[in-house]
């Protein structure tokens, strides 16, 4: 059985599963985006549960750019127990695409998800190592091709070591999994003529940047809101803030009622920032792929200053 959402992936009480003897239809215990660190020690080993790390590693260059390698030897260092590594540089990004981190396509997408051990009958919690960004991708991903049983661990192993839960090393082999069925839904991407119309007022929407506050001062896109996704969590829980909290973040976001089109470097921190607005229930986000990596390609593209 197929549990339902809504865009915001709040599930629709109506079509919850109901869980067998295992305990397998884990999808009945999603209430929305997040899992709590206890939820998730709760119904660790689960039948039908995927724990995913998803952690990217900051690399700078000798020169001083900031690069990105995998996340395998930090979570070979110190992962949840029994959860598997997936890799955003590559398969769960195109490594053949023209700017870092472009998303996959379909069936290269559900190869490297059934690779995790993830099929249509499984529920996915993922986590990484920052503060929910690269999680928050990988949730993207996953809802944007049809799988909705998908979460993010609320704080990611930052939360989960400081409360003295368990670590393991190593790596852990996935189960086995058929092929996960995908489909590329509607309404969770935007691309640069998707921007250009908004900037140009052919289009309404409201753009935001999920990028450090430096490198929003440095650069963005005319008219955008900064929405960090560093302050998107308490700096001492790396938990995401209250709703009430996150409401006062975004307010000049949620006083319009215009489609809001998440951006950042390269389209990562934007999630987190779908991710936050999910929460607060707005179901009208997309994030701008290649971000402001494709838009500064073009010389002749406008960028603002502070």
């Amino acid at each position: 059985m197929t549990t339902t959402t809504d865009r915001s992936g709040q599930a629709d009480p109506a079509t919850l599963p109901v869980p067998d003897a295992r305990g397998a239809a884990l999808g009945a215990a999603l209430a929305g985006p997040l899992v709590s660190t206890q939820w998730l020690c709760d119904h660790l080993g689960s039948e039908g549960l995927v724990v995913v790390d998803a952690t990217v590693v900051a690399a700078p260059d000798p020169d001083g750019r900031v690069g990105y390698r995998s996340g395998a030897e930090r979570y070979r260092d110190g992962h949840v127990p029994g959860a598997v590594f997936a890799d955003l540089l590559d398969p769960f990004s195109d490594p053949t695409g023209r700017f870092p981190f472009t998303r996959p396509g379909a069936e290269a997408f559900a190869a490297a998800a059934a690779a995790l051990g993830v099929d249509a009958d499984t529920t996915v919690v993922i986590y990484d190592a920052a503060v929910g960004q690269w999680a928050s991708r990988l949730w993207w991903l996953f809802r944007s091709f049809g799988h909705d049983r998908v979460a993010v661990l609320d704080g990611g192993v930052t939360k989960w070591s400081s409360e003295g839960r368990p670590l393991e090393t190593g790596d852990v082999a996935p189960r086995h999994a058929g092929l996960l069925p995908v489909a590329e839904l509607p309404g969770f991407w935007s691309d640069r003529d998707d921007v250009a119309a908004v900037l140009s007022g052919d289009r309404a929407g409201t753009l935001i940047c999920g990028a450090p506050p430096r490198d929003f001062a440095a650069r963005h896109l005319p008219g955008s809101v900064s929405a960090p996704a560093v302050r998107l969590v308490d700096p001492e829980t790396n938990a995401f803030l209250p709703p009430a909290e996150l409401r006062r973040l975004f307010a000049d976001v949620l006083s319009s009622s215009d489609p809001i089109v998440a951006y950042c470097g390269a389209g990562i921190a934007a999630a987190a920032d779908g991710l936050a607005l999910a929460l607060l229930g707005r179901d009208d986000v997309t994030v701008y792929d290649g971000s402001l990596t494709e838009w500064v390609s073009d010389p002749e593209a406008p960028l603002a200053r502070l």
